[in-house]
């Protein structure tokens, strides 16, 4: 949690520590990892790497923005997370295009190489770069394209997982509004 966030007291709760969020983390190995991916496999002018990027750059940074903006929106900062999901959805079918294309599989998710990520995924508590570097950056287009789909897959079922905790968290906590007026309640009691 960043030092900006941290409330004790008031109404505002405690917010901004998106770089904790898992599903950061993975946007953030995804975007890194596409950037690489769109500078190897196709021409620098080829509008498909700033819709790839973009799309990628748009699921981290939403995510780190809903983060923030939960301080005063748990509407916003679901609208956002979601927004990120959608994002990476459309990022995971740029990469089945580019592999539809080319005439390569997209392995299901029983290929033993999905499931060789998924161990790799868990096998530290903050996976990096450098964990599924190996296949982000082999030799066959193949396994690079559908290790991106896989760690897609990944950050866009913790975001799903995210988002129903919000609304939970909205349903019983409230928003603002009902925050500041609990505030404004229990000040009033103590001031009897």
């Amino acid at each position: 949690m960043s030092d900006q966030g941290k409330n004790t007291d008031g109404f505002i709760p405690q917010h901004g520590g998106y770089k904790n969020l898992f599903s950061y983390q993975k946007a953030e190995i995804i975007y890194d990892a596409t950037v690489y991916f769109t500078n190897r496999f196709f021409h620098p002018y080829d509008r498909t790497v700033g819709q790839m990027v973009q799309a990628a750059r748009s699921g981290k940074q939403n995510i780190a923005e809903g983060s923030m903006a939960s301080a005063t929106s748990k509407e916003t900062e679901i609208k956002l997370t979601n927004v990120a999901r959608a994002s990476l959805e459309e990022l995971q079918i740029d990469y089945e295009d580019f592999l539809r294309t080319r005439k390569l599989p997209i392995w299901d998710k029983n290929h033993r190489l999905v499931e060789r990520i998924r161990e790799l995924n868990k096998s530290t508590p903050t996976p990096s770069y450098q964990t599924f570097q190996k296949a982000i950056e082999h030799d066959n287009p193949e396994i690079c394209a559908n290790t991106m789909i896989t760690l897609i897959k990944i950050c866009t079922y913790l975001l799903s997982q995210q988002i129903k905790k919000l609304e939970i968290e909205f349903v019983k906590e409230g928003g603002l509004r009902e925050r500041m007026t609990r505030a404004r309640i229990e000040e009033r009691k103590k001031n009897r």
